[in-house]
């Protein structure tokens, strides 16, 4: 059993959640709750961990934080 960090963010235009795990191609879905997301999320990465060449799990990101970053524009 493998644990993966998930980025989360709310679609203002859809209102819809969206989750990406930075890292894994393919690994992104969309729902309209959380509870719901993260059902989407599990499928779609253990679909993606199963299309992975066996010698690339090695190399799964590893979450390290989140900064926040001000900017002025």
């Amino acid at each position: 059993m493998r644990t993966l960090t998930a980025y989360i963010e709310k679609d203002m235009e859809t209102g819809l959640y969206v989750a990406i795990v930075p890292g894994i191609s393919g690994a992104h879905t969309q729902a309209e709750t959380l509870d719901e997301l993260q059902k989407n999320l599990k499928e779609v990465l253990e679909l993606c961990l199963e299309e992975m060449e066996p010698e690339n799990k090695q190399y799964l990101p590893q979450f390290v934080g989140i900064q926040q970053v001000e900017v002025s524009v």
